[in-house]
């Protein structure tokens, strides 16, 4: 639920979102929110830029052949 919530989320801001940011709109732990991204990080599905002390995290659109 969370790892489809957070899809959504990343799929329609393109500016990029912090844990936190993901984690108060959907009202989930920041635990439960960065566990959720990492997974998506390691299928290859988001991508992270780090800003600081800050991870922003973007939907990554795949590439059609």
């Amino acid at each position: 639920m969370v790892l489809e919530k957070s899809k959504g989320m990343l799929k329609n801001d393109t500016r990029g979102l912090t844990i936190q940011e993901i984690s108060d709109k959907m009202h989930v732990s920041r635990i439960t929110t960065a566990i959720a991204l990492a997974r998506l990080e390691g299928a290859g599905l988001i991508d992270v830029r780090v800003i600081g002390n800050c991870k922003l995290h973007y939907w990554r659109e795949l590439k059609k052949r």
